[in-house]
C-alpha cells in the first residue's frame, strides 16, 4: 500500500484503526509492514496496538484526547478528574484523561498524552452520552454528575469532606444536584450518598457566598 492510499482511505479521520485498511482484497503482512515503515518514517504515530494517527503535517485535524480515549479502549467513557475539568468543576487541567470501562483497566503513554482506564462494573455503567468536542468531533463522556461519583467510587476516602474540599470544587451551580442525589440514591452504595450529601452542602456553601458579594 502507498502512503498516497492510506491518506485517502483515512481521510478527513483524525484516528483510525488497522481494520479499516483490511478492506477488500489486502494482504494482511503487508499492510502492518507498511505502517511499520510509516512510524520509523514519522508518518503515523500508534497510540496503542491497532490504533493510530497521522502525523503532522498529513492529518487534517488534531484529535481531541477524549476522542483518542474512546478510540483506544472501545465500550469506554471519560469521567473522573477530566471530566470534571471539562466541565470547569474543578480548577485544574487533569495531566491524566481518565476514563472507566467495563473491561480491562490500562495505562498509556502516547505522543498526545497520558490516557488511563479504570474498571467499573457493567452495572454503574451509566450516566454519559455522545458530547461535541468541536471541529467536528464527539466523544463519550460522564455527565458532570456521574463523573464526581465515579471518582468517589474509584479513591478509597474521596467521600470525606476533605477530600471533596481538596477538589477545589468551583461553579457548582452547574451541577444538578437533584440528578447528583438521585444517581447516589440509585447505586445503593453508602459512600455515594455520603459524597452526594456533601457536595449538596458545598453546593449551597458556594450559592450562600455569591449572595453574600
Amino acid at each position: 500500500m502507498e502512503f498516497s492510499r492510506l491518506l485517502e482511505i483515512v481521510g478527513e479521520e483524525p484516528v483510525f484503526e488497522t481494520a479499516l485498511l483490511l478492506a477488500g482484497e489486502v494482504d494482511v503482512r503487508d499492510v502492518r509492514r507498511q505502517l511499520s515503515r510509516w512510524m520509523r518514517a514519522g508518518k503515523v504515530a500508534q497510540l496503542r496496538r491497532g490504533v493510530y494517527t497521522l502525523a503532522p503535517p498529513y492529518r487534517k485535524a488534531k484529535p481531541h484526547p477524549f476522542l483518542l480515549a474512546n478510540r483506544m479502549a472501545r465500550g469506554s467513557y471519560v469521567s473522573a478528574q477530566s471530566a470534571l475539568a471539562h466541565y470547569g468543576l474543578i480548577p485544574e487541567a487533569a495531566p491524566v484523561t481518565v476514563s472507566v470501562t467495563t473491561g480491562r483497566p490500562g495505562r498509556w503513554e502516547t505522543p498526545f498524552g497520558r490516557f488511563e482506564f479504570r474498571h467499573i462494573k457493567p452495572a454503574l455503567f451509566y450516566g454519559h452520552r455522545l458530547a461535541g468536542l468541536g471541529g467536528g468531533q464527539e466523544a463519550f463522556l460522564a455527565s458532570p454528575e456521574k463523573a464526581l461519583l465515579d471518582l468517589v467510587h474509584l479513591h478509597p476516602g474521596a467521600d470525606s469532606t476533605e477530600a471533596l474540599r481538596a477538589l477545589r470544587l468551583q461553579n457548582l451551580e452547574r451541577l444538578d444536584v437533584q440528578e447528583l442525589l438521585r444517581l447516589a440514591e440509585q447505586s445503593g452504595f453508602p459512600k455515594w450518598k455520603r459524597a452526594a450529601r456533601r457536595v449538596a452542602e458545598l453546593a449551597q456553601e458556594e450559592a450562600q457566598e455569591y449572595k453574600t458579594l
